[in-house]
């Protein structure tokens, strides 16, 4: 158990590493920082594959393929967010996700909603509107690219519950990656800009985030229940709001962290209610 918690910790702060980073390549356009991001972890889930003799193309192509390209799409916006908000807030926003997933689950899966769940949904969106309407940092464009990042993400989670257990999760990471690189990189040849040294060393260790938190996150969740470890996900938010507010000088009003707070502690209440 011990183990697990520290596995979700050592993922939630591997990604909000990666997300500060980001935060702080604002000159660096959207699509090479992608190209970056998807690098690394494509050189070290292709080790990973080929050392334990899993097979690159996997078995549900169709859905590795709709997966990686959904998740492209919400990565990118999710970046773009990122250039527009503070990093806890577009972190926060994009944890309603789930939200997304469950309502898409209605149709796609025949899955059904609980009146808790769609009590626990109308908490989360309206910790949204509080942001939105009481923190003057906040902009129209960037609520709206963090909103559709957390739209298309939640298709993502519909695909890789399609998937199931019919492809290594590194199969699915590393189709993820792969388009990624693809894209980014094609996207990033006509607004290329040169980076400095401090920014190569950023752009190169994105993916490297990256994968160290998509390893620690899988093991916590082999060695423990979902409703265990799946809440520690969301201090992802508590650690990116504490370090962009203590290091990177970002701004956070009381009314906006109501908002965050409502956000997370409705889909960890639903989360556990799911698990239950």
């Amino acid at each position: 158990m011990k183990k697990a918690v520290l596995f979700m910790l050592l993922s939630t702060l591997s990604f909000t590493g990666m997300n500060l980073m980001i935060k702080q390549l604002e000159a660096i356009p959207t699509f090479q920082i992608v190209f970056f991001r998807a690098l690394g972890t494509v050189v070290l889930a292709s080790i990973f594959l080929l050392k334990n003799g899993i097979h690159f193309l996997g078995n549900n192509r169709k859905l590795l393929v709709l997966r990686a390209i959904f998740g492209v799409m919400a990565m990118t916006l999710f970046f773009m967010s990122l250039k527009e908000l503070e990093a806890g807030t577009a972190v926060s926003i994009r944890y309603i996700a789930p939200v997304f997933a469950s309502v898409i689950a209605v149709y796609f899966l025949k899955e059904k909603l609980r009146a808790i769940q769609l009590l626990l949904f109308a908490i989360a969106f309206s910790g949204v509107m509080v942001i939105k309407g009481f923190d003057p940092n906040i902009n129209l464009k960037g609520l709206a690219l963090a909103l559709a990042a957390a739209f298309f993400t939640g298709f993502v989670y519909i695909f890789i519950r399609k998937i199931g257990k019919g492809d290594h999760y590194m199969v699915i990471v590393n189709y993820f990656m792969f388009f990624s690189l693809a894209i980014g990189g094609i996207l990033a040849i006509n607004v290329w800009v040169n980076p400095t040294t401090t920014q190569w060393a950023m752009l190169l260790s994105l993916g490297v985030f990256g994968y160290f938190g998509q390893i620690y996150m899988t093991q916590a969740f082999q060695l423990a229940k979902t409703n265990v470890v799946a809440p520690l996900k969301y201090m992802e938010v508590v650690f990116t709001i504490l370090i962009s507010f203590t290091w990177l000088g970002a701004k956070y009003t009381m009314l906006s962290l109501l908002g965050v707070t409502m956000i997370i502690g409705a889909l960890i209440v639903n989360t556990l209610l799911k698990k239950a």
